[in-house]
């Protein structure tokens, strides 16, 4: 039967994804649909440890600070309507305490630092080539947090100044964490306030820029989540009501492309028990005590401890869920 779409298949990398892997990412909110769908299926993840982010500049610097470990002084923080931001943070670190603010921005720091020292995939998501500068001190900003526009300039960064960050970055972080993989992608939501023409330009610069990087760096790949939406599901079906973020359709579709390229059969038929497991814990009986739902508890309780020990895969929710049910412990 013919095909009436183009089909966008994925490389299939050469490094992989299972249950012992540690997968950080960074970037737009494209690469929290992505981490929602590891965290669901119980995969080692940590997932924008300063929040979204969307242009490969504030991404680099989030890198750069991850593996330096500086701590965040009173000095990096401002008061806006009552509330202590960071620019270089999402709103939801900022606080009306100030060292209750710090603490947690640190805190999250140093465990997402020893989290990438670590980690096996990283995953980078851009979003956009333009980039907000605080005019004071021409610092590039990773949130705004709504403070007025006249006190930013916006420049639309270029193939090389992003290249020439992120080889040296690469450079620094396979000294870091030599067995780091970098996943690159471009995130398929368009940033339409740029403009139809603009925006296209915009991700050009980052297509352009990233296929340059994984030319000069073996232990990176590109992966075409953009292209994926653009070109394969191509229909207005798969975005959500503002029309340009993609729904869960879409999502789901892209994710499974995610797990062909970088999961092996193994990974796959494993995480198929883990996702029984998780949809059977919204289960509610209609009586706990009946033969059959103790044997629907029994088997789940028994192959949760079977992954535990088999793979180190953490149940701790499902685990007490199955274990209150259990008659004969």
């Amino acid at each position: 039967m013919e095909i009436f779409r183009t089909l966008v298949s994925p490389p299939l990398s050469t490094k992989k994804i299972n249950y012992s892997s540690k997968v950080m990412l960074l970037g737009s909110c494209f690469s929290d649909y992505m981490a929602d769908k590891l965290v669901k299926s119980k995969f080692i993840v940590n997932n924008n440890p300063f929040g979204i982010v969307y242009n490969p500049l504030s991404v680099n610097f989030q890198l750069e600070k991850l593996m330096k470990g500086d701590e965040y002084t009173p000095d990096n923080l401002f008061l806006s309507d009552g509330v202590w931001c960071s620019y270089e943070h999402h709103s939801r670190f900022s606080n009306i305490d100030k060292e209750a603010c710090l603490e947690n921005m640190n805190q999250n720091l140093q465990r997402s630092r020893h989290f990438l020292e670590s980690t096996d995939l990283l995953f980078l998501t851009f979003g956009t080539s333009y980039v907000y500068y605080l005019k004071d001190s021409n610092k590039v900003v990773s949130n705004c947090h709504k403070i007025a526009a006249r006190e930013f300039d916006r420049k639309k960064v270029t193939v090389q100044e992003i290249v020439s960050i992120y080889d040296a970055l690469i450079q620094k972080l396979i000294q870091f964490n030599p067995n780091a993989f970098v996943v690159f992608t471009v995130s398929p939501i368009r940033h339409w306030k740029d403009g139809a023409h603009e925006n296209q330009l915009s991700k050009a610069i980052l297509l352009l820029a990233i296929e340059e990087l994984c030319g000069h760096h073996p232990n990176t790949i590109y992966f075409p989540s953009y292209e994926i939406l653009m070109d394969d599901l191509r229909d207005y079906r798969f975005y959500a009501e503002d029309m340009l973020h993609p729904n869960s359709v879409a999502i789901q579709y892209i994710w499974e492309q995610v797990k062909y390229s970088f999961m092996l059969p193994e990974t796959l038929l494993i995480m198929k028990d883990v996702d029984k497991i998780v949809q059977a814990r919204n289960h509610r009986p209609f009586s706990s005590q009946t033969e059959a739902f103790q044997s629907f508890v029994r088997q789940f309780y028994e192959k949760i401890q079977y992954l535990k020990e088999h793979y180190k895969i953490s149940f701790e929710n499902e685990e007490k869920y199955f274990e209150s049910f259990l008659v004969n412990k």
